[in-house]
């Protein structure tokens, strides 16, 4: 098998970073990009090049591009910006200009299920504007991929079991969820970046093995922290916002994510794609929850 090169944005996050530690372990040469260089220096021990150039330089960031069989995108988080919207807009003009600039044929695109409404889901009607960005590029074939609810998400609940003694947010308890791993989504990015199979511009719905509810999904985590008892209560809309802002996320970007609840529990954050093994990743909750056990410990 040919070796290739890659550009992984987010290379410091859950998902890039196993992506690139798959893409090496494949043998490929991986430049890992992330805001934080020191945060790279794991992966820079691996065999991977390192840079942290701002994403929203497209000059560098075509610089990172050049030469490069595939590049994985994504806007990364930055919930701490008066204006997440237009911190979107500017990040993903910036990645998309870089791709266009840089003469890369292939990119997989990390979006988000919900991503084919144009509003009225919060931030991840950001990532449908940047789908609509990329696709516009000529000569380039990209590949959304689109994943469900991140498991990893419960660990914004850690302050809440340990406040509160129960588990909570403001969507329903017993609402089916399509949710992942985002160890899953990671290795399903290196398998679509090490065949570099797709033309044109597509899209993959992807999710775990099943769905689960967060009755279901609270009771693994309360049995894996030793509280086989926890509870979960679905807190109000209002409720949900007025916690967020007291943790520290700035107004807009707290009605945005009440935005995207609400799109949520009217069952408008779906997959649209008929789910085959294709699209499943293989973590159970059980085997998830070892994992939020461990970091609920070093809380």
């Amino acid at each position: 098998m040919s070796k290739k090169t890659y550009a992984v944005l987010g290379a410091t996050g859950h998902i890039g970073h196993v992506l690139t530690e798959k893409l090496l372990e494949k043998g490929h040469k991986v430049l890992a990009l992330g805001r934080d260089e020191k945060k790279l220096d794991g992966l820079k021990a691996k065999g991977a090049e390192i840079a942290s150039p701002s994403f929203g330089d497209s000059a560098a960031l075509t610089e990172a591009f050049k030469g490069k069989d595939g590049v994985f995108s994504m806007i990364p988080p930055s919930y701490g910006v008066e204006d997440f919207a237009d911190y979107q807009d500017r990040t993903g003009e910036a990645i998309a200009l870089a791709i266009q600039n840089s003469g890369v044929r292939y990119v997989v695109n990390l979006s988000s299920i919900g991503a084919e409404v144009p509003s009225g889901t919060g931030p991840i009607a950001g990532l449908y504007r940047q789908e609509q960005r990329l696709n516009k590029l000529s000569g380039v074939n990209v590949l959304h991929l689109r994943p469900s609810s991140f498991m990893e998400n419960q660990f914004w609940s850690i302050p809440v079991i340990k406040g509160m003694g129960f588990n909570g947010s403001a969507t329903p308890g017993n609402f089916p969820l399509p949710i992942v791993a985002t160890r899953d989504i990671g290795e399903k990015a290196s398998e679509l970046l090490d065949q570099l199979g797709f033309q044109g511009h597509l899209v993959l719905d992807f999710t775990g093995p099943r769905e689960y509810t967060l009755v279901e999904f609270t009771a693994a985590l309360g049995k894996a922290i030793g509280k086989p008892d926890l509870k979960y209560v679905q807190f109000s809309l209002e409720d949900a916002r007025k916690g967020m802002v007291e943790s520290g996320m700035k107004p807009r970007m707290a009605d945005r994510m009440v935005e995207m609840y609400k799109a949520g529990n009217e069952g408008k954050l779906r997959p649209t794609q008929e789910l085959t093994a294709n699209h499943r990743g293989k973590t159970p909750i059980e085997e998830f929850a070892k994992v939020f056990a461990a970091v609920y410990g070093q809380g």
